[in-house]
């Protein structure tokens, strides 16, 4: 394969990609996305286009895969009958998964999501106390559990909020539920 200086390459037996800065015979310098100068020899590399890869494997077309794939491994559920208190109850969802919150999380710093994460978290339990909904069910997901930890200090901020796991069945682990007192004791 011809290189010349300039062009993307990825090495065949590694995970190194970057811009061929310089030829000597068969021996190339390549300088690493990440700033460092390695040679290699020609039979090492591989001639890459960024717009392909990046058009092929954009984070909205790999969402949209894990999610059908997903989709696809849950059975089918048949609907029960539920009690009437079941059915009238009113229970808000708020999603909290980053990717669910704003487009792109890219150039967002973990603090940036975190906050995003919370303030959100924070609003729809207000809504949710002006509309006299009862119950909230934030979905957070299991991770290290630092949004967890971030979410148990806010609901701990209010007089009239008792939180504890949500329905491990439906849920799992990555769910708290908050139950909002209507009419809080003085």
């Amino acid at each position: 394969m011809n290189f010349e200086v300039g062009d993307k390459v990825e090495a065949i037996d590694d995970v190194i990609s970057g811009v061929v800065k310089s030829i000597s015979g068969k021996i190339i310098m390549v300088e690493t996305n990440e700033g460092f100068p390695i040679t290699f020899e020609a039979s090492e590399l591989v001639k890459v286009n960024i717009d392909e890869i990046s058009r092929d494997l954009s984070y909205q077309k790999i969402h949209t895969a894990i999610q059908e794939k997903e989709a696809a491994k849950k059975p089918k559920r048949i609907l029960e009958k539920s009690s009437r208190k079941e059915r009238s109850e009113i229970i808000l969802e708020v999603d909290l998964h980053i990717h669910q919150l704003t487009k792109s999380a890219k150039g967002m710093s973990n603090f940036d999501m975190l906050t995003l994460q919370t303030d959100t978290a924070k609003r729809q339990l207000e809504f949710a106390i002006r509309k006299r909904i009862p119950k909230v069910v934030f979905i957070h997901g299991v991770g290290a559990g630092v949004l967890k930890e971030e979410l148990a200090y806010l609901f701990r901020r209010y007089d009239n909020v008792k939180y504890y796991d949500a329905n491990y069945q439906k849920y799992g682990l990555g769910a708290t539920e908050v139950y909002i007192y209507q009419n809080p004791k003085n």
